[in-house]
């Protein structure tokens, strides 16, 4: 087994873990149950996705991509104006 990912937290393994699955690469999340014995503490290094041996050249461009993806700045969509209101008259 080797490290192609060493994650921030629990939900960018899982992402990178599930891209390689999609691309048929077996992917394991190390370190995953340490999380809850750390407490409140900031827990570092902890999490890392690893690959067979065989499949490390394969992972490659997939944690590649999903990395490039995790790092870009979100697309800020232009602010909308509201509907303007339209008040019906209320029937006497």
């Amino acid at each position: 087994m080797r490290t192609v990912y060493h994650a921030e937290g629990i939900v960018d393994a899982h992402l990178v873990k599930d891209a390689l699955e999609q691309a048929g690469i077996p992917a394991f999340i190390n370190g995953e149950y340490l999380i809850g014995g750390v407490g409140q503490l900031p827990a570092r290094d902890f999490l890392a996705v690893s690959v067979p041996d065989i499949y490390v050249e394969d992972a490659g461009p997939v944690v590649r991509e999903i990395t490039e993806m995790l790092q870009a700045p979100l697309a800020e969509e232009p602010e909308r104006a509201p509907p303007p209101l339209r008040l019906k008259p209320a029937p006497i």
